[in-house]
């Protein structure tokens, strides 16, 4: 097994590479690609900056390139629905990119040519993450996140939620906008800027994956003050207890013989 780690910002990785044993780097296509042992297993980490373009051409370069057979999405997503909250976690159930729509040549959502609207994650893969963010949020969460810091963004009890995640070129902040999305996609927890790019990149490929993100925002007016404050003292730390708990979790058990992934 060889997990591709990728993040859009440097701060959502903070950790990880410093944790590496053997690291050695590489900068192919303006990013910088670190390889190493990570907790026994190995790695490449890479930040693929913001947007779908971005991520899918990453996601890509780690199969292609450096071989990689599995890969793992972690960041910050904006809330897709009133039950989740600031703090929350969501591991990706399925995966959409709410800014396609080819009408009429194609359905709305649908990526032409393909037939699908919605990519599926590896199942084995995330059930994994679900397992190690819930173990976190259990026996890390306390020590990881200062008390200041959960007083500021009112983190009192975070969970794990499961479902779809909807991605587009778009930061998201009017409620208007996230109401429209939630009468057109049912079962919306999160939205955010790479997560279907790299499910369509590995179901095309042939590679399971896994998305998870840490909820920063309520997608509304009110999301971008406290953004970057809550991705360096809050998310930095969910991401690398949370791939700390994973790694260890998949270098204890291997993962089975790869489940298929299927579109909608």
């Amino acid at each position: 097994m060889r997990l591709g780690i990728i993040s859009a910002l440097h701060e959502e990785q903070v950790g990880l590479v410093e944790a590496m044993r053997g690291p050695s780097r590489l900068i192919h296509g303006m990013r910088d690609y670190v390889a190493g042992q990570l907790w026994e297993i190995d790695a490449v980490c890479v930040l693929s900056r913001i947007g779908k373009v971005a991520a899918a051409m990453t996601a890509t370069t780690l199969v292609e390139k450096f071989g990689v057979t599995h890969i793992l999405f972690t960041g910050v997503a904006g809330a897709g629905d009133k039950t989740v909250q600031v703090g929350d976690i969501v591991v990706a159930e399925s995966l959409v990119q709410h800014d396609m729509d080819a009408s009429p040549l194609f359905p709305r959502f649908e990526v032409p040519l393909t037939g699908q609207t919605h990519f599926q994650p590896d199942q084995q893969l995330s059930m994994r993450l679900v397992g190690a963010a819930q173990d976190f949020l259990e026996l890390d969460f306390l020590d990881a996140v200062s008390e200041g810091e959960r007083r500021e963004f009112r983190l009192q009890r975070p969970r794990v939620h499961r479902g779809l995640v909807a991605s587009g070129d778009q930061f998201v902040n009017e409620k208007s906008r996230i109401e429209a999305m939630n009468g057109a996609l049912p079962g919306l927890v999160a939205v955010e800027m790479e997560g279907a790019a790299v499910a369509q990149v590995c179901h095309e490929l042939g590679v399971p994956c896994a998305v998870i993100r840490a909820i920063s925002d309520n997608a509304n007016e009110n999301a971008a003050p406290d953004f970057m404050r809550f991705v360096k003292s809050v998310a930095a730390q969910y991401a690398f207890h949370i791939t700390r708990r994973l790694c260890r979790d998949l270098a204890e058990a291997p993962l089975q013989a790869r489940s298929d992934s299927a579109g909608t």
